[in-house]
């Protein structure tokens, strides 16, 4: 069981998250407290479609007696009446008091109606929406609620499975403005009202013959629809992404897009459903995807690119990648022909089988032939690795250019060896980052597999850390005394911009004499990621907590001896024993503290989390003779 949530200001509503709650999550047995007092027009109510729930509060607005809930919720909860009036919330459903408690609060002391939105998610997909409506009324508190249960559509026939979609997606206008769907049955669509909403135009009389979400999507993500219309099928019968659409007035929007379709017994398409969510208005600096998010970091390096589904037509790289093969971004046209302009025979054959599906993984170093120019050659290194997620085949990869590095090595191999064993570092710090990104990119595919979003969240910040550490030290031969302060204060500035965390004040206090090796500087930065990604996440639940704020200190000890403190001003952790023995972001940073050869600990504080590193500011290392 797991809960988020987010404050919509446009909306003025709370979004409320809950994701695999089972029926038996919903109510315990507990004893009764309170006999149920009558509810006026109690009567009346019971004839009313939507739930009326009433609580008492009691213990100061700490707890509240439940009594009265609705048939609606009941059944869900597969219990009586009986067995939950006059008990406790927080004794008869911890699950509902953890979501209800701090509103129902607000209410008692401000007196004005809120309004809620609660989405139910099985493996990341909605199943249940439950929109409420809270008042209080002579001391009490009076919840109504309605929701859709989309799992009750599988029991209908089609036309009453039309008739009942038609009517709940009409109820949702009301709560999303900029939400539509549709449904799509014997080659004709059926657009509800927010369709249009989100793309600035009335209806019009042939709508219902084309699909006007689709046609407008913007040309970089076309290849992303094309690949849907390819690849629907009943093994392959949901759809989730965020595309973007230019709309006829020349608005760039972004949408969350779920797509659903269903199929008879033979295999052919009955009908499609569709629903999609401008999300623009969350995005930063209109960006709102983490594959967005992951590309930015490697935007402005013309040496090293990002490629997300290198082998797939829904490929999207990051621009180091057409600086690299010299062709313009809008001209490159994604197909094996690019694997001709590559010299080494024996490269050529390893990428053909990793297309064919008969390699998993390559990583190799090439010249390259720009656009076929046998005088034009560049020096490219190259990591591509497919892993599969549910039932289809992804790729990611890595392509640097380092054609400059090779020429360089090959003067100072000429010149001088220990410059030679410089340039050999250079490649090593680039292998063993990518290997590092590998490794993290395992381990929460197999913690979080069913939950690509937060895989791709998660590595996001660490990619544009790494990246920052390319581009700063990409024109240096000094990998030994790298200014700390430097790096830090430019990673605040990268870390409050890509999180949108722009109510969280940040910190940071370096002795400015600090100068580490990028042996070490790597993981402390990766640490610092961690760390700040958890207390961005965690430490303030409360979107209306004032004063947030992260702060980091890092001084000597010792001339030998580093500490680092990073804490935060939020809700605290809680139980540490929990993060120590079960969460694989603590086990990220054990690992990545083993390699500074340092030592954590959780501080005890009166507010807030803390956590202290002490580390040494130097260690012998070798670098291999022969590694490149």
């Amino acid at each position: 069981m797991h809960i988020e949530r987010q404050y919509r200001e446009l909306e003025d509503i709370e979004e409320v998250r809950a994701y695999n709650i089972n029926k038996i999550d919903l109510f315990e047995r507990a004893p009764q407290v309170k006999k149920p007092e009558k509810i006026p027009l109690s009567n009346i109510i019971k004839y009313v479609q939507s739930d009326v729930n009433m609580f008492i509060p009691i213990d100061d607005g700490e707890d509240f007696i439940i009594n009265r809930m609705g048939w609606n919720i009941l059944e869900r909860g597969n219990v009586k009446l009986e067995d939950v009036e006059g008990r406790r919330l927080s004794q008869c459903s911890p699950f509902f008091y953890e979501i209800l408690k701090e509103p129902f609060k607000e209410i008692l002391k401000t007196r004005k109606p809120k309004a809620m939105r609660v989405y139910y998610y099985v493996s990341d997909k909605i199943r249940t929406l439950t929109n409420i409506h809270i008042l209080c009324d002579e001391g009490n508190i009076f919840l109504i609620s309605d929701y859709v249960d989309s799992e009750k559509h599988k029991e209908k026939t089609e036309e009453q499975q039309k008739i009942e979609d038609d009517a709940n997606k009409s109820n949702l206008i009301e709560y999303f403005s900029q939400t539509g769907s549709y449904y799509k049955t014997r080659n004709e669509y059926t657009w509800t009202p927010g369709i249009y909403n989100i793309i600035n135009r009335t209806q019009e009389s042939n709508d219902a013959y084309y699909n006007i979400i689709f046609d407008l999507v913007i040309p970089e993500d076309k290849p992303l629809v094309k690949e849907l219309l390819e690849t629907m099928s009943p093994e392959t019968d949901t759809y989730e992404n965020i595309i973007r659409i230019k709309t006829r007035d020349g608005h760039i929007k972004y949408l969350d897009t779920y797509l659903y379709s269903k199929f008879d017994e033979n295999g052919d398409v009955i009908s499609h459903y569709g629903l999609f969510k401008d999300v623009s208005l969350d995005s930063h600096k209109h960006m709102t995807r983490p594959v967005d998010f992951m590309l930015n970091g490697f935007n402005h390096n013309s040496h090293l690119s990002l490629l997300i589904e290198p082998l797939s037509k829904r490929y999207e790289f990051s621009e180091g990648f057409y600086d690299m093969i010299e062709v313009p971004h809008d001209k490159y046209i994604h197909n094996k022909d690019i694997v001709e302009n590559i010299v080494e025979d024996d490269v050529r054959e390893e990428l053909y089988k990793l297309i064919n599906g008969e390699l998993d993984e390559i990583n190799s170093i090439f010249t390259y032939n720009v656009c076929g120019n046998e005088d034009n050659q560049k020096v490219c290194e190259l990591f591509i690795e497919k892993f599969s997620y549910g039932n289809n085949m992804h790729s990611i990869g890595f392509l640097t250019d380092i054609t400059d590095m090779r020429k360089k090595q090959e003067e100072l191999i000429k010149s001088n060896a220990n410059k030679n064993i410089l340039i050999k570092e250079v490649h090593h710090r680039v292998k063993n980052n990518l290997q590092v990104l590998n490794s993290f990119l395992n381990l929460e595919r197999r913690a979080y597999g069913n939950n690509p979003n937060r895989i791709l969240d998660n590595m996001q910040a660490r990619l544009s850390s790494l990246a920052l550490l390319h581009e700063k030290t990409y024109n240096t031969t000094d990998f030994l005394n790298i200014n700390l302060k430097d790096y830090i204060e430019d990673q605040d500035n990268t870390l409050q911009g890509l999180f949108s965390a722009k109510n969280i004040h940040f910190e940071s206090d370096i002795d400015e004499d600090i100068h580490l090796s990028i042996e070490i500087i790597t993981p402390l930065l990766l640490i610092v990621d961690e760390l700040t990604m958890n207390a961005i996440k965690h430490a303030f639940p409360d979107p209306e907590m004032e004063n947030k704020t992260i702060s980091k200190k890092i001084d000597f000890v010792d001339e030998n001896t580093c500490e680092f403190i990073l804490k935060d001003n939020g809700v605290g952790l809680g139980n540490p024993e929990k993060l120590i023995n079960h969460n694989l972001g603590w086990e990220i940073i054990k690992s990545l503290t083993k390699q500074l050869n340092g030592e954590i600990e959780i501080l005890d504080v009166e507010e807030g989390t803390a956590f202290r590193i002490v580390f040494p500011t130097s260690f012998d290392y070798e670098i291999e003779g022969d590694e490149v």
